[in-house]
């Protein structure tokens, strides 16, 4: 009780504030500001329900009349949430077949080094990136993986140690290859193109991200081995067979592929290679993903039912990331992330703008370090990416690159258990020892610094030549 009233007294001193206190700003602006400042506060603090926030935001939104109720509606329609909606349908097709399982047993029973294990788990995990959308979906279906690498190397405390760190690092670190890599980024993709009219698709953020996620995921994984394995645990040899993976997982991962699995495959193919060669066929992601969900779930072709796929959708997220889109509209069109902006970077005097590599590295900072107070990556990117546009746009920055190297810093969140599910996950597993608290923070103090650095870099140098510049 104490909480919450604390709680209410900072959100009605918000309120206050932003009512009485803000010169220069219409009273849809304010109204708007105060919403977003006291839900940025509940998303912080509270133990509420985050899609709760959201929507209770986007409807005193609607009400006040500083969001029409059309936007806030139609964003459940909007195209990008129907991508997600079909991915996960067909990521529950894959899973159900037991495909995911067996190309990762595929992958980890090649190894003959623990270097080699690592990296090749790396892969497997950067892979799943295009198969199952969304960091909790991959953690989950990759669980039962380590379960069977932690069984085989159980007497080598070091490396399950590590291993068990590379999964969660690498599946945040190489969401960032796709648009359905996570919530966040479909949030960030239509902000951009609802502000600025500039849309990332499917295409462009696979040519943007990929070679981040492959570069990122890598890296992570040879700073686990170093700071948690000595030279002699790395040069012992490692025989992981692949029927150990699959019986852990209770699926046959041997053998020719079972007839469901070469359907799931085949079509899985398709989708992939669909999507990637958008420019020479014109069809939009979202169509070729709701082809592929329903021949997936067809009686004659299918391999799972649709109402069992669709109870596999988390619907909370959907409605969260349609709320928080609503409310980054609102923030943009009434003019409060402009007077946000101002306030912080107006005061430079007659100094101009900073340079483009000040703005991209404090902008990456801050959205890096935003996991230690907003644990959910999309309410990350619905707090950050409507300002960093805003300054970008005055700092004489593209908002693209700002906002894709915002949501790619934000990505990192690996600190502590709660910072994201994954490292939640892989945190307490029955039977098995795995990180503690302190591990997190001894390697996050070398791979946050070296995440910054990488993004910054990239935002700088590979960007630019991929299509995507610094300045407008």
């Amino acid at each position: 009780m104490v909480r919450y009233g604390l709680l209410a007294a900072a959100a009605g001193t918000v309120c206050a504030a932003v009512a009485f206190g803000i010169d220069g700003l219409g009273t849809s602006g304010r109204v708007t500001l105060a919403v977003f400042a006291v839900a940025t506060l509940l998303w912080m603090f509270s133990p509420i329900d985050d899609t709760y926030v959201a929507l209770a935001g986007g409807l005193v939104l609607v009400t006040a009349g500083a969001l029409e109720a059309d936007v806030l509606f139609g964003s459940l329609g909007d195209p990008t949430i129907w991508l997600l909606i079909c991915a996960f349908v067909l990521a529950a097709g894959v899973t159900r077949t037991g495909l995911a399982t067996r190309a990762a047993a595929f992958f980890v029973s090649g190894a003959r080094t623990v270097r080699q294990l690592a990296h090749l788990t790396a892969a497997a995990l950067v892979a799943s990136a295009f198969a199952i959308p969304a960091t909790s979906g991959r953690a989950a279906l990759a669980l039962p993986v380590f379960l069977a690498l932690a069984a085989a190397l159980r007497e080598r405390h070091r490396v399950v140690l590590a291993l068990a760190l590379i999964f969660p690092a690498v599946i945040l670190l190489s969401a960032v290859a796709t648009l359905i890599g996570a919530g966040a980024h479909l949030i960030t993709a239509e902000m951009l193109a609802r502000a600025t009219g500039e849309r990332i698709g499917f295409v462009r953020w696979l040519l943007l991200g990929a070679p981040l996620a492959i570069v990122s995921s890598h890296l992570a994984t040879e700073v686990v081995l170093l700071m948690t394995t000595t030279r002699e645990d790395r040069r012992r040899p490692v025989s992981i067979r692949a029927e150990e993976i699959g019986a852990a997982a209770g699926t046959r991962v041997t053998g020719r592929l079972t007839d469901q699995q070469a359907r799931s495959a085949a079509l899985l193919a398709v989708v992939v290679v669909l999507w990637c060669s958008e420019p020479l066929h014109g069809v939009p992601p979202p169509v070729v993903a709701l082809v592929g969900a329903v021949v997936g779930c067809s009686p004659w072709l299918g391999t799972v039912r649709l109402g069992e796929a669709l109870k596999t959708v988390p619907w909370s997220m959907l409605l969260f990331m349609a709320a928080t889109m609503a409310m980054g509209a609102a923030l943009t069109s009434s003019g409060a992330a402009a007077w946000i902006t101002g306030g912080l970077f107006g005061g430079r005097g007659g100094g101009g703008p900073p340079p483009a590599w000040l703005f991209l590295g404090g902008v990456i900072a801050v959205s890096l370090l935003a996991h230690l107070v907003l644990q959910s990556r999309s309410a990350r990117s619905s707090v950050l990416v409507p300002l960093v546009m805003t300054a970008a746009l005055g700092a004489g920055i593209s908002p693209a690159a700002a906002a894709f190297a915002s949501t790619a810093a934000a990505g990192f969140c690996l600190t502590l258990p709660s910072s994201a599910k994954p490292v939640a996950l892989f945190h307490r597993i029955e039977g098995v020892d795995t990180y503690t608290p302190r591990d997190l923070l001894r390697v996050s103090a070398v791979l946050a610094p070296l995440t910054a650095v990488l993004v910054l870099a990239f935002a700088l140098y590979a960007w630019p030549l991929l299509g995507l510049p610094i300045t407008r």
